[in-house]
């Protein structure tokens, strides 16, 4: 029986994403290849939060549409900079599991 590798679980996710709105606020980015798993972490993380006025995701079509993020936050906050403390708290988390 082979012996599974120890690997850190963050290495195993990659998200690409293409911005396509970006102006301070408002934040919308389409996820290749996201699923409702991933999204609905960051959805829930992201609306528990004072400073999102805002967040959710949206899927057209689920075989042929990649999905899209959109945040909204409270003036004076930046959304690019949320979802980057966002990201780094869940690579945090992840990065102390170990299988």
């Amino acid at each position: 029986m082979q012996e599974l590798k120890r690997t850190r679980l963050v290495e195993l996710f990659h998200m690409p994403v293409k911005v396509l709105k970006n102006e301070g606020r408002e934040l919308r980015i389409r996820v290749i290849d996201g699923n409702h798993t991933e999204l609905q972490m960051f959805r829930s993380r992201l609306n528990d939060r004072d400073d999102v006025e805002y967040a959710n995701y949206f899927q057209k079509h689920p075989d042929l549409d990649d999905p899209e993020l959109y945040i909204r936050t409270a003036k004076g906050k930046k959304a690019d900079k949320i979802l980057k403390d966002i990201c780094s708290e869940i690579t945090k988390e992840f990065s102390n599991i170990k299988l």
